[in-house]
């Protein structure tokens, strides 16, 4: 059992102070919650304790001694582990090696894997996830793939664990998996620091808890017994939070996007919908439930075997390049895979789709592109040094905001497709981004929405299709969705959500708490 310690640790990147001065203790056999804004250091701070990033100030102590971690492999062999939001394998190769990366049994330079693998399996199956581990990372869901990262860190038996956002991209039965592997580590003494924005998982699994708020510890809860909802939520924002949806009806107009019959390789039957002008659409459904393989295909990133997409009349030829000169626009859940380019600026980012439209005889127009930039810096509350700063510095929340940007600088944006808008996302951005979506709604835009959080969806959508297993199988006016009645269609027949799983809480019910 080890016992970590922060002690004033500061970081400080161009134009900005990341962390100062910020200090808490993690002790065995409790659960710590890390709390605030995106940007407020909690990513900062896990990365320090990773050995991603170096410290420009303060201590590191594990039992009493002094740390400094240069890499994840030094954090690892000091029994500490840290599962990032934004998951760190390598695609090509299969769950086996992914579990073993960097210390794969050899004899004369050859793997050995057939007793490893039995090995492995076993521990896997004792502690209740089972998985195929012949199966290749890039052939998983994402979901699947947060599952691996967290076995990885359980497999080398770190005494002290990480979890950054761990249940954003998981379906019930692995949220529910993960809350019972919490739990024991727990029980067997581990020392866990749980960052997530989902108010019921941390009154569910934690014991204690510090929130940041711009790089500096605000509030310390030495015991999570007899605090409010209310009391974090103000103490991670520094100011109340009222209804953070936001909806109000609107007007809607003809039917804009026409989806009839449409049929790819990732899905179990053809799917028909539509949607109108100035319409939230939302679509629900479990993991794997087929949601973003079908608004793929409808995009173009996604080969379709067969169907039509209308928009406004259109067909649309089923190429991505094609949809976006359409006006038909997708925000990808997986920022880091298919959204951002890290290595590049926060203004290159926003400005990669619209820069078609400025730049003359191959040449781009940076002050063009800067004045944009800036605009919707300001406009999205982007939290950065400037629009120079890579993206990759950037929170998650604040790296959403920019592709978020990217598709509102198109001229031509007429349906704006996106996946998991808030996935990691803090209340007040969440809020940010929602004003963002009923503003475009406003203006007669087609939103679509796609979300695993089923609050998220009631509170936005002004109606919801519901997907399981591959195929549409209902559609609800506002009037008509209930939690009850959205998860009556989106679980199989004859099964109903465990009562022992709790939906992430409602931030309007989060709020009134």
């Amino acid at each position: 059992m080890s016992q970590l310690e922060f002690r004033q640790i500061a970081k400080q990147f161009p134009g900005v102070r990341a962390l100062d001065g910020v200090s808490l203790c993690l002790r065995p056999g409790r659960v710590h919650a890390l709390m605030g804004e995106n940007g407020a250091g909690k990513s900062t701070l896990l990365k320090i304790l990773s050995g991603d990033l170096q410290a420009d100030g303060g201590e590191l102590l594990l039992d009493g001694q002094p740390q400094r971690y240069h890499s994840a492999a030094d954090a690892l062999a000091a029994g500490v582990a840290v599962i990032h939001q934004e998951l760190q394998y390598v695609p090509e190769m299969t769950v086996f090696e992914n579990l073993l990366l960097g210390r794969l049994p050899q004899r004369f330079g050859f793997v050995r894997s057939a007793t490893a693998v039995r090995e492995i399996a076993a521990r896997l199956q004792a502690m209740g996830v089972p998985m195929d581990l012949a199966a290749r990372l890039k052939d998983l869901s994402t979901g699947q793939r947060q599952m691996v990262e967290i076995c990885k860190a359980l497999l080398r038996d770190a005494r002290v664990i990480a979890l950054d956002e761990p249940t954003s991209s998981l379906s019930h039965r692995e949220a529910e998996q993960l809350f019972r592997l919490v739990r024991e580590l727990r029980a067997a003494g581990k020392a866990l620091v749980y960052v997530s924005h989902r108010m019921d998982e941390i009154f569910a699994l934690c014991d204690s808890a510090t929130v940041l708020r711009d790089g500096r510890s605000v509030a310390e809860f030495d015991s999570l017994q007899g605090i409010g909802r209310d009391a974090l939520v103000q103490a991670m924002v520094g100011r109340e939070i009222s209804d953070v949806y936001g909806w109000a009806p609107r007007p809607q107009g003809a039917v804009r996007l026409q989806v009839s019959g449409l049929h790819s390789a990732r899905m179990k039957s053809p799917a028909s919908f539509e949607a109108r002008h100035g319409e939230i659409l939302g679509f629900f459904g479990l993991v794997g439930a087929g949601r973003s393989e079908l608004l793929r295909a409808v995009y173009g990133a996604d080969t379709r075997l067969q169907g039509q997409v209308l928009l406004d009349g259109q067909p649309l030829a089923g190429e991505v390049g094609r949809s976006i000169a359409a006006g038909l626009m997708f925000c990808s859940e997986d920022r880091k895979e298919d959204g951002i380019v890290g290595c590049r600026s926060v203004a290159e980012n926003i400005n990669i789709s619209s820069r078609r439209h400025s730049a003359r005889w191959g040449f781009v127009d940076e002050a063009a592109e800067a004045e944009m930039a800036e605009r919707f810096i300001k406009r999205l509350r982007i939290r950065c040094s400037g629009p120079e700063q890579e993206i990759q510095r950037l929170s998650g929340g604040n790296q959403q905001k920019a592709l978020l940007a990217r598709w509102l600088s198109e001229q031509a944006l007429r349906v704006l497709i996106i996946d998991e808008p808030t996935r990691g996302i803090d209340i007040g951005a969440k809020r940010e981004i929602y004003e963002v979506l009923h503003g475009l709604a406003d203006q007669g835009v087609t939103v679509i929405i796609i979300s695993s959080e089923l609050p998220e969806v009631l509170g936005l959508a002004d109606r919801i299709v519901v997907m399981r297993e591959g195929e549409i199988v209902g559609t609800l006016a506002r009037e008509q969705a209930s939690e009850a009645a959205v998860l009556q269609l989106a679980f199989p027949a004859g099964e109903a959500p465990p009562a022992a799983q709790p939906l992430p809480m409602s931030t309007v019910e989060l709020a009134a708490a």
